[in-house]
């Protein structure tokens, strides 16, 4: 009887065995594969942690300070006011040269000065003959434009308002074209009289009389 049981029991799970379907491996999902650099820049894809702090790194721009003294160039517009002397007071453009010219004392040269040292070269030559203790005052009526150029809408000349950055600037100029690079840009403005070439980020504060050029990215 063990014996006729036991064979009815093998033969049993032998046939179930026979009937049973084979497991089918288990399928993962694939893995998502990380946006690079390229991906970032053609569609909008997240930077990959390493590339964001490459980013940072390379945009962090060696430029002098944006808040400095405010020196006058040409394109701004100046209220001069000389007290008691309705014929002298009037607003002023610097001209193309740096200069304001003035009744009486002809051209002054402006350009590099702040508005105090415009107004005491103004009182200097005032004094020299023409009136005696002369008081001049010099402010800023609108400050002289700014530039963009390059890969943004609408390329031109537009009016400064304080407290800019270069982000706002690319905003008012139509934002960046599909071929724009939108990481850092370059800017051409005066330090001490001279020009400079710089790189820096869209957040950089924007100066009267900056030059904006957006470059064409590469892919």
């Amino acid at each position: 009887m063990r014996l006729r049981y036991f064979l009815v029991v093998s033969l049993t799970a032998l046939a179930l065995a026979g009937c049973a379907k084979p497991r089918l491996p288990f399928v993962t999902a694939p893995a998502q594969p990380q946006s690079s650099e390229l991906d970032a820049m053609m569609y909008g894809a997240p930077l990959p942690p390493s590339a964001t702090v490459r980013k940072v790194r390379e945009v962090v721009p060696v430029v002098a300070p944006a808040d400095g003294p405010y020196t006058l160039d040409s394109g701004d517009r100046l209220r001069i006011v000389v007290f008691g002397q309705d014929a002298l007071s009037n607003i002023y453009i610097v001209d193309a040269a740096g200069e304001v010219a003035l009744p009486l004392i002809g051209t002054v040269n402006a350009r590099g000065l702040t508005t105090a040292q415009l107004a005491a070269s103004i009182k200097g030559r005032l004094a020299n003959g023409y009136i005696r203790e002369p008081s001049v005052a010099v402010e800023v009526d609108i400050h002289r434009p700014f530039f963009v150029l390059g890969e943004v809408t609408y390329p031109g000349q537009y009016p400064y308002a304080p407290n800019m950055t270069v982000e706002n600037a690319v905003a008012i100029a139509g934002g960046f074209t599909p071929r724009g690079f939108k990481y850092k840009v370059t800017v051409t403005r005066r330090i001490q009289g001279v020009p400079a070439r710089l790189t820096v980020p869209l957040q950089e504060p924007l100066c009267p009389g900056d030059t904006i050029t957006v470059q064409e990215r590469w892919f």
